[in-house]
């Protein structure tokens, strides 16, 4: 209790306040809100957060479904694909973003295998101090690690559907598309529901690749909301205010989460 309700209420606190590690804080009320809900840098920030969410929630979403269902299948040696395709989720953000920040080097591997053997690019790439493609590695790293995550989550989802369902519609004359279509997307949609909510909460959180492979650069192109509140809080010691981004946030999220519940849910019938 003392560490996990005490700070959320401390926090809230904090950002009505100019607060003050040292000194004396002083109330403001809202104007560390109404700072950030003006703030063209923060506003910047949350655009690239979106951003990333439209592009790395599809991802995952789309990809993780074309696995869990090849996955589904009698498949010689499928535990070990699983388990290959969940190694990501397990392995820290910290490692992973050093590994990719190191992959997408000017001199790293992607564009050693682009450039030298396959000769598809005409020369080395800077992907992250680009502002055409830093957000873009980032958005890959994303669907790279939460596509294992998504699929064991279908995969549960799928165990759930009777297999007769499948009998009956191939004695019906269905083809694997018809099935996909009629039986197995309609009654996944509960996991769907799920799946979306959780990743879009997710995608709202991303800060450790962020922070690590470009540190927001280049020229603050790839801040994301985390990573300036981090910035103001931590590093410029306006706690206040990192608080009032942290809450104004928090309230986004719920809210999508809500709107999202509300017209996604739905009852299975088999």
């Amino acid at each position: 209790m003392t560490f996990s309700v005490y700070p959320i209420f401390k926090a809230l606190q904090m950002s009505f306040f100019e607060w003050s590690l040292f000194g004396h804080s002083y109330f403001i009320g809202g104007q560390n809100y109404i700072r950030a809900l003006t703030d063209s840098n923060f506003i910047f920030a949350m655009r690239n957060t979106i951003y990333y969410g439209l592009v790395t929630v599809p991802g995952q979403m789309i990809i993780a479904m074309i696995v869990a269902v090849l996955l589904d299948r009698e498949l010689l040696g499928r535990l070990i694909y699983r388990a290959l395709y969940f190694l990501p989720v397990i392995t820290s953000w910290v490692v992973v973003s050093f590994i990719f920040k190191y992959l997408f080097n000017q001199q790293g591997l992607l564009n050693y295998i682009l450039h030298d053997l396959l000769h598809l690019i005409p020369g080395n790439i800077s992907w992250l101090t680009n502002s055409g493609t830093a957000l873009f590695s980032i958005m890959v790293v994303g669907i790279w690690k939460g596509i294992g995550w998504t699929m064991v989550i279908y995969l549960g989802g799928l165990a759930s559907i009777p297999r007769e369902l499948y009998e009956a519609a191939k004695v019906d004359g269905a083809n694997g598309w018809q099935q996909f279509w009629r039986i197995t997307l309609p009654l996944l949609r509960p996991t769907i529901t799920f799946v979306l909510i959780m990743l879009v909460i997710g995608s709202f959180n991303v800060f450790i690749s962020v922070y690590i492979m470009t540190g927001g650069g280049p020229l603050g192109q790839t801040e994301v909301a985390l990573t300036y509140m981090y910035r103001y809080a931590f590093d410029y010691l306006e706690l206040g205010y990192g608080a009032a981004i942290a809450y104004i946030l928090a309230i986004i999220i719920f809210i999508v989460s809500i709107i999202q519940y509300k017209f996604l849910r739905t009852p299975t019938e088999y």
